[in-house]
């Protein structure tokens, strides 16, 4: 376990850590909501999230 932890441990903050993940996780993320808007579009759920969230706006506000 120490050996793991200690593997980790240099990943993270040696000489041999991820430089460029942060950018490869950002864009993997900008891909994931992409597909997610693409599919709320296609599925024509606009209105009705659009509508789900007034609601539940409203029932917190009391309006």
């Amino acid at each position: 376990m120490e050996s793991w932890v200690r593997a980790v441990s240099d990943r993270v903050r040696g000489r041999e850590r991820d430089a460029g993940a942060g950018f490869v996780e950002y864009a993997g993320l900008m891909i994931l909501i992409a597909g997610i808007f693409v599919m709320i579009k296609g599925l024509n759920l606009a209105g009705t999230i659009s509508g789900a969230i007034g609601t539940a706006v409203n029932n917190v506000i009391g309006g």
